[in-house]
C-alpha cells in the first residue's frame, strides 16, 4: 500500500505502556525513539509488544521544528528528534523541511516560508522535529 504520508520509520518496538483506553508505544529507531499514544485496542489488534517490528507514520504538516539540538524543557509534545536540515523547498507560502538524524533516518515536515527564515532553516542546519504522540500512527507489516 502507497499513503500520502512523508514520514514513514522503520524501527523496533521497544516499550508499550497500557492504559485504560489509550496506550503508549515506543519505537527504537537506532540513535532515537519515537511515541505514539495510541488506543489498546489497536496496541492489541497490531500485535505491539517490545521487540516487534513498526513503522511510525507522521504527516509532514504534523512535524514543527525548532532551531538547534537542545531538547525544549516544558513542552508537552513527547517526540523532540535531533539532526541536520538536508532539505529546503520553498513554495508560494509554505516550504517543505527535511532533517536527517544521526541515525539516518529523515523527517520531513510542511510549514511556513516565514517559519523556515525565522528558524534560520537552512541546508546544514541543526534542528529538532517536535512531534505530538498523538500525531504518529503505528504500522505493522
Amino acid at each position: 500500500m502507497k499513503i500520502s504520508a512523508r514520514n514513514q520509520l522503520k524501527g523496533t518496538v521497544s516499550s508499550v505502556t497500557d492504559g485504560a483506553v489509550n496506550g503508549v508505544v515506543a519505537i527504537d529507531l537506532g540513535d532515537a525513539t519515537i511515541k505514539a499514544d495510541i488506543t489498546m485496542e489497536a496496541i492489541k489488534d497490531l500485535g505491539l509488544k517490545e521487540g516487534v517490528d513498526a513503522v511510525a507514520v507522521i504527516k509532514a504538516s504534523n512535524v514543527m521544528f525548532a532551531a538547534g539540538t537542545e531538547r525544549i524543557k516544558g513542552l508537552s509534545a513527547r517526540n523532540q528528534l535531533a539532526g541536520k536540515v538536508v532539505s529546503v523547498k520553498k513554495g508560494a507560502v509554505n516550504g517543505h523541511v527535511a532533517l536527517e538524524l544521526a541515525d539516518g533516518n529523515r523527517i520531513m515536515g510542511s510549514i511556513t516560508n516565514e517559519a523556515i527564515e525565522d528558524l534560520g532553516l537552512a541546508e546544514g542546519a541543526e534542528a529538532l522535529a517536535v512531534v505530538k504522540s498523538t500525531d504518529v500512527i503505528v504500522g505493522v507489516e
